[in-house]
């Protein structure tokens, strides 16, 4: 895989989490409303917020913070590293 790969997987992996989390804020949004207006004893919102709020979180890890953890060359790198090791 070539650096422009590499880039625009990043890329796509940030704009699918930008538009997972606008869904999630207008849909849950939206859901609220209709939660206040006809039940308002039972908060129902709160299981699609909770349950969908953790893909979204997922989808902010894999965007932001373990992006290239775990990418294509992980492979690469950790044979590479254990080729050094064994060299000592």
């Amino acid at each position: 895989m070539n650096d422009f790969d590499r880039v625009a997987e990043k890329v796509d992996k940030k704009i699918r989490f930008y538009r997972n989390l606008m869904s999630y804020v207008l849909v849950n949004a939206f859901l609220a409303i209709i939660n206040f207006l006809f039940t308002p004893e039972f908060w129902w919102v709160l299981f699609p917020v909770f349950f969908w709020g953790i893909g979204v979180v997922i989808d902010f890890f894999k965007a932001f913070l373990f992006a290239d953890a775990f990418g294509d060359d992980y492979r690469e790198r950790k044979i590479a590293e254990e080729m050094e090791k064994m060299k000592l």
